[in-house]
């Protein structure tokens, strides 16, 4: 007995040595792979899990430095239950994605479950024929002359009426406020009047926050945290037995859902009561019912209009108003634009004044440069391909491009990538008149590019801008703590904790 059990110790012991050393020479051999295709070292069967676990609070700054050492600005990553996935900061390889190949590159099944059930069939989440037809309609809605008046109108309304006037009293009481939280609050209000044509009034204080906005913080946070999981499968259980996070996911889906559609209901009957055609109507909603479209199509368009333009929006001037209170050159140039401007006869921020600050433009570009309120972005490859810089895709495969990473690429901006430099979009030969450089929007896409370009993107320079201004040739902007924020990335960046400010009255 003593015997055969000393038998069964060395055979085991044997057996174990002998797996070990299979498991170093593959993972010796995954690893001179990983090399070849630049990715994190990989194992056999987990893949990189063990490395993303470990950065998975730094995902971002470890995909970034990844990058920065791949001589092609693309890496390959390989991890237990999920898609290999390529990630590229490489211009020509995001251009062939976005429109030399578009058709290969579709967001794809893995994506639009992951927002689907906050989506639905809106317009940021379909491919194909149902995305082709709402791009047509949204597209000729979004050129129309009268919504850009609308927008302007919406903008200096809740401006003059609610911000400035909030910020007044918090100058005059000397109270911290978190205008991170005042931007979305201001952004909510102002996207669901031009979408919805409804007023959530946010921007009132003394009010609780809307449930409707609520139900959004929640649905978004908890859609983005499925796209980060190291595993996929563990949502989608937890999905199937309705339980922890996916319960309230599917309770924050259901009140959004249920608060769009009665506001939807209750502008169809008064549009019903009206004599009103769709060229006349001003919000987005009034327009695609007068159009005749179903209840639930327009209540996902416009749930995800919404989506896109409230954190959108806000994150990026959150980033640019702390990047300022430590850039006073950047700063003082924006109001002496703006004052500039307003003195040559014109009274007010009206559209034509707005759209030649190119000044305001090119702090808000130099700011999502190194802040993009959207860090990446995934497409998935319908048949296998082959990039520009030829990193082989095989169908399937998840395909990230990174404008984070891209914004932080030395190869694509120079050794001082990681300063705010605001100069560096102006023409060099004529910086003196402010002229912006045509900057390729594959180097720089922040609002996507080719077909599926952001339609909004005018309309959202427009109103960060008349924010901007509106803001810095009244007030100054002190942040209480000088500390570098945290970048938190999920559908939309934001700060961690938001920005506290003091505001000051600015003195000429």
């Amino acid at each position: 007995m003593v015997i055969c059990f000393f038998l069964f110790v060395t055979l085991g012991f044997f057996l174990l040595s002998l797996a070990f050393s299979f498991m170093q020479e593959l993972h010796s051999f995954y690893a001179k792979k990983s090399v070849f295709a630049h990715g994190p070292s990989s194992y056999p069967f987990l893949g990189c899990l063990i490395s993303f676990y470990k950065n998975r609070r730094r995902l971002l700054d470890w995909y970034t430095d990844l990058l920065s050492e791949s001589p092609s600005q693309t890496i390959v990553v390989r991890r237990l239950g999920a898609r290999r996935t390529v990630v590229t900061a490489n211009p020509a390889n995001v251009e062939y994605m976005l429109k030399t190949n578009f058709n290969n590159f579709p967001k794809g099944k893995p994506f639009t479950e992951i927002l689907g059930d906050l989506l639905g069939c809106g317009i940021f989440n379909v491919d194909g024929e149902l995305w082709s037809t709402q791009r047509k309609l949204a597209s000729h809605e979004f050129s129309t002359k009268s919504l850009r008046e609308f927008v302007v109108k919406t903008l200096q309304e809740e401006v003059e009426n609610r911000l400035l006037p909030l910020l007044q009293e918090a100058m005059e009481s000397e109270k911290v406020l978190d205008l991170q939280d005042v931007l979305r609050r201001f952004a909510f209000d102002t996207i669901c009047k031009v979408s919805l044509g409804h007023d959530p009034c946010c921007l009132d204080l003394s009010k609780p926050v809307p449930p409707l906005v609520k139900a959004f913080d929640i649905a978004s946070e908890i859609s983005a945290m499925r796209g980060m999981a190291p595993m996929f499968v563990v949502w989608k259980i937890k999905r199937a037995l309705n339980i922890g996070s996916e319960k309230k996911l599917k309770e924050a889906i259901k009140l959004v859902q249920d608060c769009v559609l009665e506001i939807i209901r209750n502008k169809k009957r008064a549009l019903e009561a009206e004599t009103k055609c769709c060229d006349d109507a001003e919000d987005l909603l009034s327009r695609l019912l007068s159009a005749g479209h179903d209840e639930e199509v327009v209540r996902d368009m416009v749930i995800s209009f919404i989506m896109a333009g409230r954190d959108t929006t806000s994150s990026a001037m959150s980033w640019l108003f702390w990047l300022l209170s430590k850039h006073q050159n950047a700063q003082n140039m924006i109001v002496k634009e703006v004052e500039s401007m307003l003195c040559n006869g014109e009274k007010e921020l009206n559209f034509e004044v707005l759209k030649e600050m190119n000044c305001v433009k090119a702090c808000l570009c130099e700011s999502m440069r190194l802040y993009p309120p959207v860090a990446w972005d995934s497409k998935h490859a319908l048949n296998d391909d082959v990039l520009p810089d030829g990193t082989f895709v095989e169908k399937g495969d998840r395909v990230t491009y990174f404008p984070y990473g891209m914004g932080r690429m030395e190869e694509l901006w120079g050794k001082d990538r990681f300063e705010f430099k605001p100069d560096r979009w102006f023409q060099e030969s004529d910086a003196e008149n402010g002229l912006l450089k045509s900057v390729s929007p594959f180097k720089f896409p922040v609002f996507q590019a080719g077909p599926r370009v952001c339609l909004g993107k005018e309309m959202a320079f427009i109103q960060m801008k008349y924010v901007v201004a509106s803001i810095l040739r009244r007030f100054e902007i002190r942040p209480v703590c000088q500390e570098q924020p945290v970048f938190v990335p999920l559908l939309t960046a934001h700060m961690a904790g938001g920005l506290n400010v003091l505001v000051r009255r600015r003195v000429s």
